[in-house]
């Protein structure tokens, strides 16, 4: 076993821009995992996942191409490691964008509709049935939210709100278009902790 396999769990978070502190609290307060603010290539090798918290989508993609961090990013999850993209997160992920050119990790096979749901101030909150959960709701907090367009064979829809899917997993990749953070439930980080445990112990 290597050094990093024996040491304790640690989950990355983009901590470039967006509401990374919210994402922090639920893995650190609520499920005592053991969390790392990321901001360079190097600490994106001390991570076994890496969370893309909401936020500006287009300045997180200038910033990551600014940095190097997306080869980075591309690189350890096409190795297997497993990343979540809330909100603009799923954005930052997706293969295609509806509409924009902005960079993009391209690492969920997905075409993405940017703010889908309204402005800000269009801002909503509705309970999600998430399929891996027995369909249990969860509560998404809807804010400038995208959604999946279309998807690629490979894609799992893992939840829908009225007819457009809001939260899709693809192998080492799961993307929601709602915040969880933002709420006191920690089911859906709870899910990305198992699938770094899983990761971590191969």
């Amino acid at each position: 076993m290597t050094e990093k396999r024996d040491s304790p769990l640690i989950i990355g978070i983009l901590a470039l821009q967006g509401d990374y502190e919210a994402h922090r609290k639920m893995l650190e307060e609520r499920l005592n995992v053991k969390t790392r603010l990321v901001r360079t290539k190097a600490e994106i090798d001390e991570v076994d996942g890496l969370i893309i918290p909401g936020g500006e989508s287009t300045t997180m993609g200038k910033l990551m191409d600014r940095f190097g961090l997306d080869e980075k990013i591309r690189a350890r999850v096409e190795g297997g490691m497993p990343i979540y993209g809330t909100c603009a997160g799923m954005i930052v992920l997706a293969k295609n964008i509806e509409g924009s050119d902005q960079n993009r990790l391209g690492l969920l096979d997905v075409t993405i509709a940017r703010n889908a749901f309204g402005r800000q101030v269009d801002s909503f909150e509705a309970d999600i049935p998430i399929s891996v959960l027995n369909n249990d709701s969860v509560r998404g907090v809807f804010i400038r939210a995208p959604y999946v367009l279309e998807m690629g064979e490979g894609v799992e829809v893992l939840g829908n709100y009225e007819d457009r899917t809001v939260a899709v997993k693809q192998g080492n990749v799961l993307a929601i278009a709602f915040h969880p953070e933002l709420t006191d439930d920690p089911r859906m980080h709870a899910l990305f902790v198992r699938m770094v445990q899983e990761f971590k112990s191969k």
